[in-house]
């Protein structure tokens, strides 16, 4: 019988494309809830927040992302959104919109099924620091013990 178990993360972030890996959060969401196989979706509950994957590794995480959405949804520009709301965050929303704020992964055996340099991490593209929830919900087969 298929069942749903839903977990909320709360993460201290700082801002300016921060980039925090939650993968070992995700599985021990799986492994407290006693998924055994199923689904697991990770959502970003905000708009200037993003779901992905990569290598987390340092090249990556605290440069070269960064560098790349700064050459196409810079910081600082005249956005209209900030126009409207008198506030600095306009690139922080559009770089949520083109990362995307969900993803679903497959889990099985009790595991999430991720590539060998495959991570899940949170990005916090806003202008500065926040408190975030991450909300993981996962359906499919638990222990019956959960």
């Amino acid at each position: 019988m298929l069942d749903v178990q839903t977990r909320i993360l709360e993460l201290s972030t700082e801002g300016h494309t921060h980039i925090i890996d939650l993968t070992a959060a995700v599985q021990e969401a799986i492994k407290s809830a006693q998924l055994e196989e199923g689904m697991v979706g990770v959502f970003a509950m905000g708009s200037t927040g993003a779901i992905s994957t990569l290598e987390y590794e340092p090249g990556l995480v605290n440069y070269d992302i960064e560098a790349i959405w700064e050459k196409w949804v810079p910081y600082g520009r005249p956005y209209r959104h900030n126009q409207t709301w008198g506030d600095d965050n306009g690139a922080a929303h559009i770089r949520s919109f083109l990362t995307g704020t969900s993803a679903v992964f497959p889990c099985a055996g009790g595991r999430l099924l991720l590539g060998t340099w495959q991570q899940i991490v949170f990005v916090d593209y806003d202008t500065r620091p926040r408190r975030r929830k991450v909300v993981v919900q996962m359906i499919g087969r638990f222990s019956k013990n959960a």
